[in-house]
């Protein structure tokens, strides 16, 4: 009888589970591959670009400079670097390598739906929820 108890326990537990670590894995993502130049506050002043001198941007200003939209499909381009592949000299480094994995289902432009690997989608939802 204990067991039929604890069960709906469990099961609500693993769904509440399931909605943060991807924001968490994100966070982790982003400490671990981006805080170095955009800073732990992602305001674009981490140790190698103060030491280096270069001007990595404020991440918590994406959608501000962007008319208040986040643009979500051009972030996860920008750090996986299809975007920047012509861009000769980017001092941003290419992650898409870095941020393989699992797929989910992201809906781009026109509504195609698209598998996309889950570290690149955690990480471009992190930085959607430290916009100011």
């Amino acid at each position: 009888m204990q067991c039929t108890f604890l069960f709906p326990l469990l099961a609500g537990a693993m769904v509440l589970g399931a909605c943060v670590p991807q924001e968490q894995a994100g966070q982790a993502d982003f400490d671990a591959y981006c805080a170095a130049c955009h800073g732990v506050d992602a305001r674009g002043n981490g140790p190698v670009s103060v030491d280096l001198n270069l001007n990595a941007p404020d991440l918590t200003l994406i959608a501000q400079r962007n008319g208040g939209e986040f643009p979500f499909t051009q972030v996860m381009s920008t750090i996986d670097g299809y975007t920047r592949a012509d861009q000769h000299g980017s001092v941003m480094p290419e992650f898409g390598s870095l941020l393989d994995g699992p797929t989910v289902l992201v809906e781009y432009e026109g509504g195609i739906q698209t598998p996309t690997p889950e570290p690149l989608v955690s990480l471009a939802h992190y930085l959607e929820s430290i916009q100011r």
